[in-house]
């Protein structure tokens, strides 16, 4: 009988070791952390314990001198944590990874070297195409904070900035309504045999919850107002209490309007906020009550809106004081700064435990979803279809 031929060897047919993924070393971050230019813009990235924990791991950090002035860190803070100060900017955009809170100018992209990673929020109604041609020519690797997921499918950094603005919301309005600041002169405190004040909230999500909270707390009489009804469900069961909740429904907005000395707009939509109170409705409320908008940054929920600034946040129309400052968060730089400070530093620890960006962005579905440039390729479908930009699945360049 003739031995049958097999191109294999004996050796080859045995049971093979499996080849496994060798993961990269632990890399070495350097990070440039420059001053922020943006007007009113006061909030850092990093605070000085941030910064300890970084350089504690080896990792390297230069920081532009009055980095943190805005949220009353000073540079001697920084020092101290292990960075690296310097007065020219344009070394710490020269850095191989740049931490900004708002996206840079045209001009400071100028200063940033090809193949760069910048991690910054994007605030995409806020920019045009030629940012994001720049962005492409310099062949730069993008993050943004705001579409940053965590684990559970939230996004954590809009999250905690949504907690300050609804939070701020009620300190604001109770600043508004006393003398000092020519209000009707009521307190916002649940006093013993005093009617307490009529708030308003519109909308049900993360700020109308810490709005709802803050003036819960302080003792106020809250109406809460969506067209969701698992919002509504969800925002009485994270308060633990019964309150008055309501969908968006004319007769019944109308006549809280009437009543109330607070208004908090906090309505989000797809592109602009939704109008759900109209200036006859406005010029209804009583004399002296405040309305705060902090819908305003996406178009405003009230007809009456217009945008103001920290410097001149309110105006009067038809008798209501109007709080319309988009950046509410900016006024509580040092808060906002450590809210930051807590997203960024347990991400910027793990890409360099995973051996890079590349790594992580490979097994962190919840990072991929903040990349909008990778290498110079817009993987944004979002900014691809508002721009009109060509783009691609970052799942077709990263396997």
């Amino acid at each position: 009988m003739s031995k049958s031929f097999s191109p294999f060897t004996k050796q080859q047919l045995l049971p093979q070791e499996e080849t496994l993924e060798i993961y990269k070393k632990k890399g070495e971050l350097f990070i440039g952390i420059p001053k922020e230019t943006a007007f009113q813009e006061k909030r850092v990235c990093l605070t000085p314990d941030a910064v300890s924990a970084l350089t504690s791991n080896g990792h390297r950090i230069l920081m532009e001198s009055g980095a943190g002035k805005g949220a009353n860190f000073s540079d001697k803070d920084y020092s101290e944590a292990g960075a690296e100060i310097t007065k020219d900017p344009a070394k710490v955009y020269a850095c191989p990874m740049i931490l900004k809170v708002e996206p840079p100018t045209l001009d400071q992209v100028k200063l940033i070297n090809p193949q760069t990673i910048l991690i910054s929020a994007l605030q995409l109604k806020t920019q045009n195409k030629k940012y994001f041609e720049t962005l492409a020519a310099k062949r730069i690797t993008a993050l943004a904070f705001e579409f940053i997921r965590d684990e559970d499918g939230a996004y954590p950094a809009v999250r905690s900035l949504s907690e300050i603005a609804g939070t701020a919301s009620v300190l604001i309005a109770s600043e508004l309504l006393s003398n000092v600041n020519g209000g009707n002169g009521l307190l916002f405190g649940n006093i013993s045999g005093v009617p307490p004040i009529e708030v308003v909230i519109l909308g049900a999500g993360t700020v109308g919850e810490f709005a709802a909270r803050g003036a819960i707390g302080l003792g106020a009489n809250v109406k809460v107002f969506d067209n969701s009804i698992t919002k509504l469900r969800c925002i009485q069961t994270n308060l633990g209490r019964t309150i008055f909740t309501s969908t968006l429904q004319p007769k019944n907005l109308s006549k809280a309007l009437k009543r109330c000395d607070v208004v908090i707009g906090a309505v989000r939509g797809k592109n602009r906020a939704p109008v759900i109170v109209s200036e006859s409705m406005v010029a209804n409320m009583k004399a002296g009550s405040v309305i705060i908008d902090v819908s305003i940054d996406m178009g405003g929920c009230f007809e009456t809106s217009e945008v103001t600034s920290h410097k001149t946040p309110t105006f009067i129309k038809h008798g209501v004081t109007h709080y319309c400052v988009p950046n509410i968060p900016a006024r509580y730089s040092r808060s906002a700064s450590i809210s930051i400070s807590n997203i960024c530093t347990p991400y910027l620890l793990k890409i360099a435990e995973d051996g890079g960006l590349e790594n992580s962005l490979r097994f962190d579905r919840g990072l991929k979803n903040g990349l909008y440039f990778y290498h110079g390729i817009l993987t944004s479908k979002l900014v691809g279809e508002w721009f009109d930009l060509k783009h691609s699945d970052i799942n077709l360049l990263i396997f």
